[in-house]
């Protein structure tokens, strides 16, 4: 099915041309994924993915790094804005835990402890992690989404916790976008001047020792900014893409995995929607880099998938529209 005969169905639909704005595009955007004029939003699927960063030694986070254990048995628990918008929203959703320093968790129906390390190394002072790290942590990443979409999921999309991974973010949009540090590197959740200022000068000297060393092995750069939890999310997206299954991107952090996803994989953004621009100056650059058009600027920061969740209902009332509304000629209008 190509774009064209969407669009006709679309501007036969009981409505004038175009009336419904940003509803059709997305509409239009399902059946292409899906090559129909009934697309479907219902099973889907949401994988937290958590993890811990060395780097939170640097002082560059205004959270300490046990929060991430904490608000990983918040999600579990159901206590979390993840886990209440999943509920809302009625999207599954599980937390797998791949790399975080604190103890696992001993029950849980939506947990799973796949730690390939009790956190990343201080990418301020080596390598965040190794190739062979990278790519176990990809695999993981991949088996989720493979996991999801065979058990029938239509959509999918990532979330992480893990503090401190917005400096990880902040070194691989400025690597991936080729743009200066200042423009990409915020407040993460809540920092100060102070602590800004210092994560600017961590990520620009991290990038810096990147470029410089650098032999032209985007896997091995990758890797050495990265964190666990970011590289699964570009396992996940890869995977749904090489499975057709639509996926909802959340705010930076995701976005940045998406870039990922996108460099080690073209085409994968072909299945992406974007479902928010957030605070993050370093969003919409990605987001540009990726050519995708969010659906929501609500000035959202938090993470864990949430702006991919606010946006499920929206994907619902788009595929409504395209397979549920009347058309000009079985209504008996003549236009």
């Amino acid at each position: 099915m190509n774009i064209s005969i969407i669009l006709d169905h679309l501007n036969g639909l009981t409505k004038p041309p175009g009336s419904l704005g940003r509803l059709e595009e997305l509409a239009a955007k399902l059946c292409l994924c899906q090559k129909t004029l009934k697309p479907q939003t219902k099973p889907r699927h949401i994988i937290i993915f958590a993890a811990d960063h060395g780097v939170t030694k640097e002082g560059i986070s205004a959270w300490p790094a046990e929060v991430t254990e904490l608000m990983i048995k918040n999600i579990v628990s159901g206590g979390a804005a993840s886990s209440v918008l999943a509920n809302t929203t009625n999207t599954a959703l599980d937390v797998v835990d791949v790399g975080s320093f604190g103890q696992p968790i001993d029950k849980g129906n939506n947990y799973k402890n796949a730690r390939i390390a009790n956190g990343t190394a201080n990418l301020a002072k080596e390598p965040a992690m190794t190739r062979k790290q990278f790519e176990q942590v990809l695999q993981i990443g991949s088996e989720e989404a493979e996991c999801a979409i065979n058990n029938g999921a239509q959509v999918v999309a990532a979330g992480e916790m893990g503090i401190g991974n917005t400096t990880a973010s902040s070194c691989l949009s400025t690597l991936l976008c080729d743009v200066p540090v200042e423009s990409i590197t915020g407040p993460g959740a809540g920092a100060d001047d102070r602590i800004i200022s210092r994560k600017i000068q961590i990520v620009s000297d991290a990038v810096e020792k990147v470029r410089s060393q650098s032999v032209g092995d985007n896997i091995e750069d990758i890797a050495s900014v990265c964190g666990f939890e970011i590289a699964a999310m570009a396992g996940f997206y890869m995977t749904a893409a090489k499975l057709k299954t639509i996926m909802v991107i959340d705010g930076f952090i995701s976005t940045a995995a998406a870039l990922i996803a996108e460099v080690l994989s073209n085409g994968t953004r072909n299945y992406m929607i974007a479902s928010h621009c957030s605070a993050e100056p370093g969003h919409k650059i990605l987001l540009e880099k990726l050519q995708l058009q969010p659906l929501l600027d609500w000035s959202m920061r938090l993470g864990e998938g949430t702006g991919a969740l606010l946006v499920m209902p929206l994907l619902d009332a788009a595929a409504d529209i395209v397979s549920k509304m009347a058309t000009f000629e079985s209504a008996g209008i003549k236009q």
